[in-house]
């Protein structure tokens, strides 16, 4: 519960409403009007303030690694990230990131023997296609759908609630796909600052799957259908 004792902590002065904010499952939200002007704050309740550490390091933008991953873990939430420092790409992307998320679908009957069957099928092609490539780690802000952006009053565009980690940007890009939100300036803009490589489109599916699959341990069967789509081409 937000007491004036807990609120009186925040570095804002003169706080005249709150409004809780709809949208995000994780954290609590709050829109809060000050007398310098509107705040967006996010809580969790019963953590201290660790839990945003690798929000925080979010912010900042166009980061690379030598590695792939993060710092901290993130046990504590319904998708658990498992992150240990890895080398290469595809034992990062699959074992702590794809496998994680199979596993926890099993546990909660939302896996079967054919999607199984589909996934193992998936995940050799993507280690056999990266074997022999390099990826630059690059820090992506990790959620990248349309309710993660949004403009200030002179028109600069912001990134917010990020949930970063080292990867291949193509990861970031994939999530802009699902949800709709960017248009072809967004895309077009993008490649003309930092270019792709040929061929994503082609790799497209693969990032995507990451995504529906966290939404189906989210969610449940309501986005089965979308996971079979992608499993049913392998």
């Amino acid at each position: 519960m937000l007491t004036k004792e807990w609120l009186d902590q925040l570095p804002l002065s003169v706080i005249q409403s709150i409004q809780p904010v709809s949208g995000g499952d994780i954290n609590d939200s709050y829109r809060v009007e000050t007398s310098e002007g509107p705040f967006f704050l996010l809580v969790q309740p019963n953590h201290d303030a660790s839990f945003y550490a690798h929000e925080v390091e979010g912010l900042t933008h166009q980061i690379h690694q030598d590695r792939f991953c993060l710092d901290q873990y993130v046990l504590h939430v319904k998708l658990p990230k498992i992150n240990p420092w890895q080398s290469d790409w595809p034992t990062f992307y699959l074992t702590q990131r794809l496998d994680v998320l199979v596993k926890r679908a099993e546990n909660h009957q939302l896996w079967n023997s054919q999607r199984d069957q589909h996934y193992a099928h998936l995940r050799a092609i993507f280690e056999s296609y990266y074997k022999d490539r390099s990826i630059v780690p690059s820090l992506l802000h990790g959620d990248l759908w349309s309710g993660n952006y949004l403009f200030t009053s002179d028109g600069n565009p912001m990134l917010i609630d990020p949930d970063v980690f080292y990867g291949d940007r193509e990861l970031d890009l994939a999530m802009t796909t699902i949800f709709g939100g960017f248009d072809e300036n967004f895309y077009s803009a993008y490649t003309a600052t930092y270019p792709l490589e040929p061929d994503f489109k082609e790799r497209l599916p693969w990032y995507q799957f990451y995504y529906l699959v966290a939404h189906l341990n989210l969610f449940g069967e309501m986005y089965g259908g979308a996971v079979d789509q992608i499993l049913n081409h392998y």
